[in-house]
């Protein structure tokens, strides 16, 4: 297995570009299964583990697919499978995308319950309810979602959300837009991810309006085609860089981004102390000699992103007073507490809640990854920690950040890869 090596102490400066955003990509790239002619191009698509394991299962449907320098082409014109297997699958959650185009392309498709992150349960309960909703069948058999369309076209329908969810909100759209008549969904996520598939859904010819807000109405099409589109950046992947220098008392410019979506982060780190200034394509950063203590809640967006809790808690370390953490999209994201903690951090939970009490000396030692977030936040530990970090199971931290380890170093620190022998 990898590990990261990281030598402490080094402060992060520079200019950097944003990566294309995973969080978009994958059900992108899902959505192409809904056009049976043509070549999709899209650019600014980030090299990483989940984009590689999702090509993997569209090649297993029977798609065709080059990756070279972000640039994803795929035809999906010749599948030979309606199945997602346990054996893709279970590498990443993400994979229940597949199940909205698979439906409505064939009427008929099987997809493995998904596996992915170990923090909290995560269930598929709404994406099965949005199924039923447009018409299908539905049985769970054998660790298979199993869904049918009698006469082999989902039908348009409204349907509510209980909670805003990006998945799915994401399996609904690819879903509804070749469904017939009219679909209507309700406490719709916001998220930019989904605003970009509604733009990429749009460019190949669906009828979707009320995109960015809460209610989105989807006019059913007969068909869709095969597009050249630009992918977004990767607000999390910014988020992280902005922490990196925040941490380690250093400045950084990250291109690429549209500043608005990271509005209640950059927020955050303004209230920090930080000098925060932002372009038409740009945002920069520089850390104060003394960090405020800043108390977070991680909710839907616009607010303060799930995704960046952990990285945040990082900082936290470094700055004077008490923060008090709140994640009130997935109550149980704290494994990254008891690793921070064994570091030198000060942090405890109550109640759902991390305090953490700053700042304190962290000193280098090994750590485990345990989600993909967690990995980030431990590399960031790192950077600021006395001698040396070695951040194992960086496997998850390779689903979500692209050639993370070169990117920092670019910016000053001192980080290397390495091999490492796991025992069981």
């Amino acid at each position: 297995m990898d590990k990261l090596v990281i030598r402490g102490g080094k402060r992060i400066s520079g200019t950097i570009a944003a990566s294309g955003s995973k969080n978009s990509a994958l059900p992108i790239i899902a959505a192409t299964l809904l056009a049976p002619d043509g070549i999709f191009e899209i650019n600014r698509i980030p090299d990483l583990q989940d984009v590689r394991t999702f090509s993997q299962l569209l090649v297993y449907l029977g798609a065709e697919i080059s990756f070279d320098d972000n640039l994803l082409r795929i035809s999906t014109a010749n599948l030979k499978s309606i199945e997602a297997p346990y054996e893709l699958v279970k590498k990443m959650r993400a994979s229940i995308y597949v199940l909205g185009p698979l439906l409505s392309r064939y009427g008929h498709t099987r997809v493995s319950l998904p596996g992915g992150c170990a923090f909290g349960p995560r269930p598929v309960d709404l994406h099965i309810m949005v199924m039923e909703k447009l018409g299908a069948e539905i049985t769970i058999e054998k660790g298979f979602i199993d869904a049918r369309v009698k006469g082999g076209r989902l039908r348009g329908t409204r349907i509510d959300f209980p909670i805003s969810s990006v998945g799915a909100t994401g399996n609904a759209l690819m879903a509804a837009v070749t469904a017939e008549g009219t679909t209507i969904l309700g406490n719709a996520a916001i998220e930019p991810e989904i605003e970009c598939l509604c733009n990429f859904l749009q460019k190949m010819g669906a009828n979707i309006s009320g995109i960015g807000t809460t209610t989105l109405v989807i006019e059913g099409v007969d068909k869709l085609q095969a597009v050249s589109f630009d992918n977004i950046f990767d607000r999390i992947e910014a988020g992280t860089l902005l922490c990196a220098a925040a941490i380690t008392k250093g400045e950084i410019t990250v291109t690429g981004v549209v500043p608005a979506q990271l509005d209640s982060v950059l927020k955050a780190f303004a209230e920090a102390g930080c000098q925060v200034t932002t372009g038409a394509d740009y945002v920069s950063l520089v850390a104060p000699d003394r960090l405020r203590a800043t108390d977070i809640t991680a909710r839907p967006y616009p607010c303060f992103p799930t995704d960046m809790q952990a990285q945040w808690m990082a900082l936290m370390t470094q700055a004077h007073g008490v923060s008090n953490i709140i994640d009130k999209i997935y109550h149980e994201r704290f494994n990254h507490i008891p690793e921070l903690n064994r570091l030198g951090a000060h942090i405890e939970i109550r109640d759902n809640q991390a305090i953490v009490h700053g700042p304190r000396t962290l000193t280098g030692t090994k750590v485990m990854s345990t989600d993909l977030r967690a990995s980030a936040c431990l590399v960031l530990a790192g950077l600021v920690a006395d001698e040396t970090t070695e951040v194992l199971r960086i496997y998850h931290l390779d689903r979500g950040y692209e050639k993370i380890e070169k990117k920092l170093t670019s910016l000053g620190a001192d980080i290397t890869r390495d091999k490492y022998q796991e025992f069981s």
